[in-house]
């Protein structure tokens, strides 16, 4: 695109889709020689007073000149980015580096004139704020560490762009000009402030989806039966609180309406705004829609069409094509290959799905990447199938198919901060970016629960997703999202049954369980359950199969009033017989107990009580409570069942008591709600990341910067490990080679005995058992006999690679890593050194920077912990030591993004002090863009 003079070549990865504040999306990318006429006619359509702001002066056209300046970059010293939005400029904004002196300049200088300009009609949509993060993060790529601006003090939006981006700046004030000068180095609060943006972005571009004022269905056939038709009805039938058209170009010329809704044959034919469009026509004819939906101002699409990614390479271009298409017009889409959105607010009534029936309303956000599963979840909740009962129902749920632009990552902002979600349940076969997920997940669930189970965990994503690659096994990835507050389970009936919990009941205070019920048996498996899941039950309360209703509700209100109980299971079982407690009459006595202490949560196991689960779910709805507009009508039974014994209106802060079919599911639903109950209170004190005095920071930038000019990445020697990992406060102990049994005399004389002497070849290295290790060796002829034993044993030294090492005290041995993946980010490992790490797969994860109460949740999380706390009388290992090894690593790696990888192996962790005994670094040059970088939508 660009041709000489230019100094490089166009830079194709600073190109980006944007969500802006709105919800529309617009493009970034490089002005070139070949914008001339868009620049033009962007121009033309800014306004006297914005071009007034801009040059300070009226400048009513620009010169050929000025197009030649403003077009002509070398992207190095002088570099010019656009918004755009069908394929014509909206916003400009370039930097050109500048010296000392203010005048132009190349590298090393690290300052540049930075100066925006937005067309009036996009004015206030964030996109100066985009273009500043992105021009940002090109000058830092090109050594551009500062800005300055002029900036007119009348021009209030301009200034508020710069002071509100978070970074450290300095103003003046000269001549009737505000000079604004500032920092290019993220900070704290610029981070924030980039976060916050992106969040109501992504929020309301999924709100503009499931909170339409008007749909049009495109492709609703003229006979009944198809897709199209089948989501118009669902529309229809649903009660759609906004305008509804159909569209069929097939459509004879003066037919007017179809099955009682406006049709049109296009949707340009349609007099007034169309926010979202639900696309059902074949995968060969959506790009002419999109074509037509984005000329007409469409602001979303629902693509159910099938014949994408999921079909082979053909479909994946094809989904590619789309989607660049469609942002082109600033438009999102849910799909393709999607099952349908399906909003039960009151002021919405939208189910643009494949759904016949609306679920009832209530506070759980679902989202399934798959319509099999969506349909399955749905249908659980809305049946109260599964042998879970109750009257909870979903608030919004999306299904996004091939998931080719807004994922879950979007849904989840949207649910962060809706009012009528108070749980959130994902069923997700892929992570296409964990690091933000993480990030995101984190957030939401430390203001409400979310629930996640994956599919297709043990093989490859399915073909239609688009998912980064990652180095990490499934049990890592799942052990980084628990630590971020998500719920894992493992199968949709777990889902289930802990969202209905979640949904219905308050958080444990601790895991302290009492059990009562009338079966003695029933109350043992449930006691069983406890043990198994970490819990602490109290022993069962049989009330034996001649309690009444009034014993259930003495023996609850008694529970629930011990300050010794954290929650309660009752089970129960049929009673047979005259006097014997009725279905109604025992719901209404645990409703009434549990209503009287609200703040612990309360489960039942019933064994066939078809109708005690029924009374129970019977009490109340969680439907939007006081205050989200009228009741919805109308809303379908789900069952037989249900129809005999409708829902009503719950009172105001009322709960539902949840009823398991079997002891193993109610206990399991519990103990997930103790765990995140007790990551709730973590949380709140999130702990630090501490400073040490004696990291030297600079020192290990200029080592690193030494070392990567040789080449692109390398695995350093052990010198430079050592000097590396040295400015950090990690002392490695020195193994010297030992080729010749002299050398390793020599050797031993240097470090002074005692010493070790070991095999590092690859096969006997960390292999203590195979016998390569002697250690404890106190002179020089019990080394020399040593030896002899290992080259006698093993073979030459050649081939054995022997080393000499001071000995150190003896303690426990473990293994510390780190190591940047890049879906995941930089995590942090930690595990015994030997079978329990490499055979039981025994290790615990952290995301970087840990803090200090996360590097003592790490020590304690592996299995075989007790190992370092004095197991069997042994004596403790110096775990504080430990976990500030832990934390002076995780700092490596926070502050240098070239060290992708760092193994201490082993690490003596004895009772006072430890030792590092071997290490290894790994240096690569940095990515041009992470997760510092600005906000983008994933690259197609």
């Amino acid at each position: 695109m660009q041709t000489s003079p230019d100094r490089h070549e166009y830079p194709a990865h600073w190109e980006a889709d944007v969500v802006l504040r709105d919800g529309g999306t617009a493009r970034i990318r490089p002005i070139t020689v070949d914008d001339a006429d868009r620049l033009v006619s962007f121009y033309e359509q800014v306004s006297d007073e914005s071009k007034y702001y801009r040059f300070f002066a009226p400048y009513p056209r620009l010169s050929a000149k000025d197009v030649h300046r403003f077009t002509h970059h070398d992207f190095v010293d002088r570099v010019g980015l656009a918004a755009t939005v069908g394929g014509e400029f909206i916003a400009t904004v370039r930097y050109d580096r500048i010296g000392a002196d203010g005048t132009p300049a190349s590298a090393p200088a690290d300052e540049a004139e930075v100066a925006f300009l937005v067309q009036d009609a996009h004015q206030g949509r964030g996109v100066a704020s985009a273009l500043l993060e992105h021009i940002g993060a090109v000058a830092r790529e090109r050594g551009i560490r500062r800005f300055a601006a002029e900036v007119l003090p009348a021009n209030n939006k301009m200034i508020k762009v710069f002071t509100d981006a978070g970074y450290t700046q300095k103003r003046s004030f000269e001549d009737g000009v505000v000079r604004l000068e500032f920092d290019l180095e993220p900070t704290d609060r610029s981070l924030a402030v980039q976060y916050a943006r992106e969040h109501r972005a992504e929020a309301r571009s999924v709100q503009r989806l499931l909170a339409p004022g008007s749909v049009a269905v495109i492709g609703a056939g003229r006979t009944p039966g198809g897709v199209g038709r089948s989501v118009l009805g669902n529309i229809r039938d649903a009660g759609y609180s906004g305008r509804l058209y159909a569209v069929n170009k097939a459509l004879p010329e003066g037919q007017k309406e179809l099955d009682g809704v406006p049709a049109h044959r296009s949707v340009r034919d349609i007099d007034g705004p169309v926010d979202l469009a639900v696309v059902a026509v074949p995968a060969e004819h959506v790009t002419e829609v999109v074509t037509e939906c984005g000329e007409h101002g469409v602001q979303g699409l629902v693509v159910v069409s099938a014949g994408y990614a999921e079909s082979g390479p053909e479909g994946r271009e094809r989904q590619r094509a789309l989607v660049r298409h469609a942002r082109t017009y600033g438009m999102r889409i849910i799909g393709p290959n999607a099952f349908g959105i399906i909003n039960t607010s009151p002021r919405v009534r939208l189910n643009a799905s494949l759904a016949p029936e609306v679920p009832r309303p209530g506070r759980i956000g679902l989202f399934a990447q798959s319509g099999a599963i969506g349909i399955a979840l749905l249908s659980r909740l809305h049946r109260r199938g599964g042998g879970v009962t109750g009257v909870t129902g979903v608030s919004t749920f999306v299904s996004s198919g091939n998931r080719a632009d807004v994922s879950g990552n979007d849904v989840l902002q949207y649910w962060y901060e809706d009012r009528d979600t108070d749980v959130v349940l994902m069923y997700l076969e892929s992570i296409g970016n964990p690091r933000k997920f993480t990030r995101l997940a984190r957030r939401t669930a430390a203001a409400k629960p979310l629930v996640v189970v994956q599919g297709a965990r043990h093989g490859a994503a399915p073909q239609g997703h688009a998912v980064r690659a990652t180095r990490l096994p499934h049990a890592t990835v799942s052990a980084l999202l628990r630590q971020a507050g998500v719920i894992r389970v493992d199968t949709i009936t777990e889902l289930v049954d802990a969202g209905l919990l979640l949904a219905r009941q308050p958080l444990p205070a601790g895991p302290r369980v009492a059990i009562l019920g009338n079966s003695e048996s029933l109350g043992l498996l449930t006691y069983d359950a406890c043990l198994a899941e970490g819990l602490r039950p109290h022993p069962p309360q049989d009330l034996t199969t001649a309690a009444s209703a009034a014993d259930f509700h003495a023996a609850l209100s008694r529970a629930l009033a011990d300050d010794r109980c954290d929650a309660v299971v009752v089970t129960a079982i049929p009673a047979v017989g005259e006097g014997s407690v009725g279905d109604a009459a025992l719901a209404e006595a645990l409703r009434s107990a549990s209503a009287a202490a609200p703040g612990k949560p309360v489960l039942v196991v019933h064994v066939e009580l078809g109708g005690l689960a029924e009374a129970l779910s019977a009490a109340a709805s969680t439907a939007p409570q006081a205050g989200s507009d009228n009741p919805p009508q109308n809303a379908p039974s789900p069952a037989p069942a249900a129809e005999r014994l409708p829902a009503t209106e719950a009172p105001e802060g009322a709960h539902l008591i949840p009823a398991y079919p079997a002891a193993e599911r109610a206990v399991r639903a519990l103990g997930q709600a103790v765990a995140y109950a007790q990551w709730r209170r973590d949380a709140a004190e999130p702990g630090k990341v501490p400073e040490y005095e004696d990291i030297n920071e600079r020192g290990a930038a200029a080592l690193i910067d030494g070392l990567l000019a040789r080449g692109q990445g390398l695995t350093l020697g052990t010198d430079e490990t050592c000097d590396l990992l040295g400015h950090y406060g990690v002392q490695v102990h020195r193994a010297l080679p030992a080729p010749t049994p002299d050398a390793a005399a020599e050797a031993a004389r240097d470090l002074g005995y005692p010493v070790a002497l070991k095999a590092t070849a690859p096969h006997l290295r960390h292999r203590a058992d195979l016998g390569g290790v002697r250690l404890d060796l106190a002179d020089e002829e019990q080394l020399r006999r040593s030896y002899a034993e290992l080259t006698e044993l093993f073979g030459a030294p050649e081939e054995l690679r022997p080393v000499v090492q001071r000995m150190v005290p003896r303690g426990v041995d473990v293994v510390v890593r780190a190591v940047i993946d890049p879906a995941a980010g930089a995590v942090l490992s930690f595990g015994l050194a030997g079978a329990a790490s490499q055979l039981l797969g025994d290790t615990a994860h952290r995301l970087i920077p840990v803090t200090d109460r996360e590097a003592t949740s790490l020590v304690r999380s592996i299995r075989t912990a007790p190992l370092l706390f004095g197991w069997r009388g042994s004596a403790p290992a110096d775990t504080r030591a430990l976990e500030e090894l832990l934390l002076r690593v995780s700092r490596l790696v926070d502050d240098h993004p070239e060290v992708v990888a760092v193994t201490l192996e082993p690490v003596v962790v004895a009772s006072h002090g430890l030792s590092v005994l071997g290490a290894s670094v790994r240096l690569a040059h940095p990515p041009a863009r992470d997760d510092l970088g600005p906000r983008t939508l994933p690259a197609y």
